[in-house]
C-alpha cells in the first residue's frame, strides 16, 4: 500500500472538507474521481486509488470523528498559536499526524512525524516543515500520557 499517497489524499480531503463544507465521503470521492483523469494533480491513477481507498477513508473519518479531541491536544503544544489561526494546510497535516500518533497503533509515531514534515514541505510554506516538526516533537514527548486518554 502506498501510505504516503494515502496521507496526501487524506490531507487534501480534509482541506476540501474545511473549505467547502462537504462530508468526508464526498471529499474522498471527489479526489478519487479526479484520479480517474490521466492528467490529475494528485499523482495517482485509478489502480492506486483502488489500493488505498479504504485506508484514506479510515484516516479521513478518524480525524473527522476525533477532531475536537485532536484540536485540544494540539492546542496544548502550540506555543503562541491557536488551532483556528493556523494555515488550513498546516492544521490538516497536524490533525492527521496527531490522529496517527495517538489513535492508531499501526503507525510508529516517528514515522507519522516524518510523513507530516514531508507533507508540510510539499503542501505548506517554507516554514511549515519546521513548524510541524516542532509541534509534533512536543506531542511525542507526552505521547505516553495522551494514549491512555484516547
Amino acid at each position: 500500500m502506498k501510505r504516503r499517497l494515502a496521507r496526501e489524499i487524506a490531507v487534501q480531503s480534509l482541506y476540501h472538507m474545511e473549505m467547502n463544507e462537504v462530508t468526508a465521503g464526498d471529499a474522498v470521492n471527489m479526489l478519487s474521481d479526479e484520479a480517474q483523469n490521466e492528467e490529475n494533480e494528485i499523482g495517482a491513477n485509478a489502480a492506486d486509488m483502488k489500493k488505498i481507498d479504504e485506508y484514506v477513508r479510515e484516516l479521513v473519518s478518524g480525524v473527522t470523528e476525533r477532531k475536537a479531541a485532536i484540536d485540544d491536544m494540539l492546542q496544548h503544544y502550540l506555543t503562541g498559536w491557536q488551532v483556528d489561526r493556523l494555515s488550513r494546510v498546516d492544521r490538516q497535516i497536524l490533525r492527521l499526524a496527531c490522529y496517527e500518533m495517538v489513535f492508531r497503533s499501526d503507525v510508529p509515531p516517528k514515522a507519522a512525524i516524518n510523513e507530516a514534515i514531508e507533507l508540510a514541505k510539499h503542501f505548506g510554506t517554507d516554514e511549515s516543515g519546521k513548524f510541524v516538526n516542532g509541534v509534533l516533537g512536543k506531542l511525542l514527548q507526552a505521547l505516553d500520557e495522551l494514549k491512555p486518554k484516547a
